[in-house]
């Protein structure tokens, strides 16, 4: 039992055990909106309004208009519902009738209690996969892994430390379809809401990417549009590039052309080889995922077309 930051044996409780406690007990009682509609005046005290006369407390709220003359209008609502008036499932469907309706939004509304199940797929390079792990260890992450699944077998050992399920899923030239079948059954027998590529050096295909869509998330290594394909930082050391980056974006049907998530970059010289641009281009790929991830299970993301909205 923990008491006061105290375990009840007289044990300090770690900082971050307790900042993880305290994530959790807040998202018990948080819950947020997103939505996408035309822009026209009135969106954001119509909402507004609805939730305060609801009893719902609003602790954050973004917005994003492409025009203010006949744009898009983005919307991010977080609130507090230990107020509400009534059931969070009434209070989504009077949203619905009323606010919704009247400025024809896509829109949803989910509880953050209601955690992601995450799914973490690997092949051989362990650095996106370990930083993952390592966060979700720690409470840092608003999801839970509930496996790993890789299409090869050397990393069971360092993902059994985390006490995380490891599959083994070999994948074989002339049958993938097996294989892709294999995982989209697993998939769907452990209820996955999220599908994360951290180095997963598979292509997956177009139906399989069809059943979860904005639901796949990749890190690609590079800044992407540049030095597409094989061997990028080869491509980037051929150039003599003087920045190499990581790119984190939504899967979609067209290999390495999904939404973007996230991006990001770090400073290099003529006296980096190879094996120096590999090492340098690790650390961004592991952080870009891990914060594409984490902005995907805070609902901080609204997909438009080819680009997202991240607040």
């Amino acid at each position: 039992m923990l008491e006061n930051g105290r375990s009840s044996e007289g044990g300090v409780v770690s900082a971050n055990v307790q900042d993880s406690l305290d994530q959790r007990e807040r998202s018990e009682t948080t819950a947020r909106l997103l939505i996408t509609c035309a822009d026209q005046a009135g969106i954001v005290a119509a909402v507004s309004n609805f939730f305060y006369h609801h009893g719902a407390n609003i602790t954050a709220l973004d917005q994003h208009s492409t025009d203010p003359e006949g744009g898009k209008f983005f919307m991010r609502l977080e609130f507090q519902t230990p107020r509400l008036d009534m059931p969070l499932d009434l209070l989504t469907s009077s949203f619905s009738s009323t606010v919704a309706q009247r400025y024809d939004m896509h829109w949803s509304l989910k509880a953050a209690r209601d955690r992601r199940r995450i799914a973490l797929l690997v092949s051989k390079h362990d650095h996106a996969l370990m930083e993952l792990l390592w966060r979700a260890a720690k409470g840092d992450l608003e999801g839970d892994v509930i496996m790993v699944v890789s299409n090869h077998a050397q990393l069971r050992e360092r993902v059994a430390a985390f006490g995380v399920p490891f599959e083994h899923i070999e994948v074989k030239a002339d049958r993938k379809d097996e294989a892709e079948a294999q995982l989209t059954a697993l998939l769907s027998e452990k209820q996955i809401d999220l599908v994360v590529l951290a180095r997963y050096m598979q292509i997956l295909t177009r139906d399989f990417v069809n059943a979860y869509p904005n639901q796949i998330i990749n890190i690609h290594h590079s800044f992407l549009p540049a030095f597409v394909g094989a061997d990028p930082y080869r491509q980037a050391h051929e150039k003599g590039v003087k920045l190499i980056g990581a790119t984190a974006h939504y899967v979609t049907e067209q290999l390495d052309m999904g939404p973007i998530i996230d991006q990001d970059i770090v400073r290099v010289s003529h006296r980096d080889d190879v094996a120096t641009l590999r090492a340098k281009g690790r650390d961004i790929e592991r952080t870009v995922l891990a914060r594409a991830v984490q902005s995907h299970l805070q609902d901080k993301i609204i997909v438009d077309g080819n680009k997202t909205v991240v607040f």
